[in-house]
C-alpha cells in the first residue's frame, strides 16, 4: 500500500514524554511488551484513565492469578475476533506466542474445538469467550454450567475479566484506528492473514 493512502488514527498516538505523570507506567510497558502500545499513548490524554486502565489490567494478568496468563492472551484472542478487533486480534496472539504458546497450538485455535491440543476446560472457556465477544451476548446457560464444571469462582471471574477487558479494548481500539505496532503487525501477517486477518485501518 502506498504510504500517502494508508488510513490515518482518529486521534493520533502522542509521544510518551507528553505526560511525564505516565513515565513509569511507559517504561513498565515497554518492558513488558517491547513498546508502548499506541492505544495507550492515544488514551494518555486522559491520564487518571490510564492509571485506571493500567490498574485493571495488571489485576486480571496476574501472574499470581489461578487461570495462566498465557491462556488468557487466548481467551483475549477469541473474543475480540467474535468481536471483530482487528487489533486487539493481533496484540493477543502475538502477546500469545510471546509467552510460550506453541505456534501449533495458536494455529489450531481457529479450529480449537475439534483440535486435540485444546482440553475439554479449554474449550468451555473458549467458547465462552467467544460468545461473549458477540453482540449481543451469546452466552448461554448451557456454556456457563459446562464453564463450572471445570473452573472454580475465582477462576470464572478471572476468565470473564479478561473478556469484559478486550470488550472495552475492542470498541476503544476500532473506534480509533488505533495504529498497530510493528510486532503484532509483522505476527498477523505471517500467522493470522491465512485465516482472513488484515489489519486494515489499523496498518501504518
Amino acid at each position: 500500500m502506498d504510504q500517502r493512502t494508508l488510513p490515518q488514527p482518529r486521534l493520533a498516538p502522542l509521544p510518551p514524554e507528553h505526560t511525564p505523570e505516565l513515565a513509569d507506567h511507559f517504561a513498565a510497558s515497554k518492558k513488558n511488551m517491547g513498546f508502548v502500545p499506541n492505544s495507550h499513548l492515544i488514551m494518555q490524554r486522559k491520564p487518571a484513565m490510564l492509571k485506571a486502565f493500567g490498574q485493571l489490567s495488571r489485576s486480571i494478568f496476574d501472574p499470581q492469578g489461578k487461570v495462566g496468563v498465557p491462556f488468557k492472551r487466548l481467551i483475549a484472542h477469541v473474543a475480540s475476533r467474535a468481536a471483530g478487533c482487528q487489533y486487539c486480534m493481533a496484540h493477543a496472539a502475538e502477546r500469545a506466542h510471546e509467552l510460550g504458546v506453541s505456534q501449533e497450538k495458536l494455529d489450531a485455535l481457529w479450529d480449537y474445538q475439534t483440535s486435540p491440543l485444546y482440553t475439554p476446560a479449554e474449550h468451555a472457556a473458549l467458547d465462552v469467550a467467544v460468545a461473549a465477544g458477540c453482540v449481543p451476548n451469546a452466552v448461554t446457560d448451557e456454556m456457563f454450567d459446562e464453564l463450572k464444571r471445570h473452573f472454580g469462582e475465582e477462576e470464572i471471574v478471572e476468565i470473564v475479566g479478561v473478556i469484559a477487558l478486550f470488550g472495552f479494548l475492542n470498541r476503544w481500539n476500532d473506534t480509533m484506528a488505533t495504529p498497530l505496532e510493528e510486532a503484532p503487525t509483522a505476527y498477523g501477517e505471517a500467522h493470522l492473514a491465512g485465516h482472513g486477518w488484515d489489519a486494515g485501518k489499523h496498518r501504518r
